[in-house]
């Protein structure tokens, strides 16, 4: 995993909480690396999942929320950085069915080793996409905190539903409201 997800992370947890909270999730994560990282480094997933779980353990938030809270965030400090990404798009769903073809494309020639999910999109309408996320990371609660943030970018209100596939993908359906713009 790409270390400016641990960083965005890490800034935060500083920013929502404190740095004592930053010292003492990487303190209670007991992290190979020792919580040292940069955002071109590659990692290990497992540490961010220590990170996260060591918040929870830390805030009584559900690990599930905070990875949703973080996706969310995560998807505004990168289109922040990468504004070229949604140049030109004027609707999240289109920018939504980009990700595999376009940006995990340019992601990877930044980082030819980063190993990223894979995203099948089917657009049911101008209003519905359903994109299937497939990753060994299992990180589907950071995929759905990444979407909301997308469309909270795009300023849009949207039912969000979310299904296990048998083959452990997950499926997100993602049906903007009429009243969106």
């Amino acid at each position: 995993m790409k270390g400016v997800v641990f960083t965005t992370f890490l800034d935060m947890v500083e920013s929502t909480w404190d740095f004592d909270m930053v010292d003492t999730i990487i303190e209670n994560a007991e992290l190979k690396s020792g919580g040292a990282y940069t955002a071109v480094g590659t990692y290990d997933h497992s540490e961010a999942v220590a990170l996260v779980t060591a918040l929870s353990a830390a805030t009584d938030i559900g690990v599930n929320d905070l990875l949703k809270t973080f996706g969310q965030h995560l998807f505004g400090v990168l289109i922040k950085g990468h504004p070229e990404f949604a140049a030109g798009v004027e609707h999240p769903l289109d920018f939504l069915e980009g990700v595999e073809r376009y940006i995990h494309v340019e992601v990877r020639k930044l980082y030819p080793d980063a190993q990223l999910p894979q995203f099948e999109c089917n657009r049911k309408s101008d209003d519905e996409l359903i994109m299937i996320y497939a990753s060994g990371r299992h990180l589907e609660d950071l995929c759905e905190g990444l979407i909301r943030g997308c469309l909270d970018f795009y300023k849009t209100q949207a039912a969000l539903t979310r299904l296990t596939l048998p083959d452990e993908r997950e499926e997100f359906t993602i049906s903007l409201r009429s009243d969106s713009p």
